[in-house]
């Protein structure tokens, strides 16, 4: 049982910070890439690049970073364009998502690539990435006109995988993840959970405070804290 601070569905910002420095397992973003993500999440992103036939052509800039590396962006980027850029587009060490492994940056392949701003354009194959991205698990996590939730300038070049359903109901909902986790508390387990057929299947979804599920042995379901005060529970519901 993962605790609070840990799952695909913690919420990581300048709020709530990782409070544990967990080297996740990892795995090459893309299969020969040097960029790393959680081996789960570096599985669906191959599997979603490999449906619309864009390993070649879309490529991973950032995955997981170590807190230390985490720092020298910030204080690099702090001495190259100042307070103001930094604070837009570079969490504080600690309060990234990329110190999960569970976030990435990616870019239109290209001779130069900007490793803070990467051109990621929302039309041709790059498109086509975010039209599936969702089927992936996959959410573009600080998208415009949200920035006063997410406190970060608009970023679509960034995406966190949270895992099926979760993406389906945000990108329908026009949710961030901090809207999303504060949605779940009003779908408390087990007497008011969300249910939903997003994504093909149907699932359960609700929130507790501490994770005590009397479940079924037959009932597949997952469990991710959610960094701030308990615990999502996804439950998936078995064909008739």
């Amino acid at each position: 049982m993962p605790g609070v601070h840990s799952g695909n569905l913690i919420l990581v910002n300048a709020r709530h910070p990782l409070t544990e420095q967990r080297r996740p397992l990892l795995a090459p973003a893309i299969p020969g890439s040097g960029v790393l993500l959680e081996s789960h999440a570096a599985a669906m992103l191959t599997g979603a690049l490999g449906r619309i036939g864009a390993l070649g052509d879309i490529v991973p800039v950032s995955g997981w970073r170590s807190r230390r590396e985490q720092q020298e962006i910030w204080y690099s980027t702090m001495a190259e364009s100042g307070g103001e850029f930094t604070r837009k587009y570079v969490a504080l060490p600690g309060c990234s998502e990329h110190e999960t492994g569970l976030a990435i940056d990616l870019a239109l392949r290209a001779e130069e690539i900007d490793f803070i701003r990467p051109d990621f354009p929302r039309d041709g194959v790059c498109g086509r990435f975010r039209a599936i991205a969702a089927d992936y698990g996959f959410i573009e996590r600080y998208p415009a006109g949200k920035e006063h939730i997410t406190g970060i300038a608009a970023e679509p070049w960034h995406f966190r995988y949270v895992g099926r359903p979760h993406a389906h109901l945000m990108a329908e909902l026009g949710l961030t993840l901090e809207e999303y986790v504060e949605l779940l508390r009003s779908y408390p387990y087990p007497g008011g959970v969300l249910s939903t057929e997003s994504g093909g299947y149907g699932a359960d979804i609700g929130f507790t405070s501490s994770y005590e599920p009397s479940l079924a042995p037959s009932t597949p379901y997952q469990v991710s804290g959610n960094n701030v005060d308990g615990y999502i529970l996804t439950l998936w519901r078995l064909p008739a």
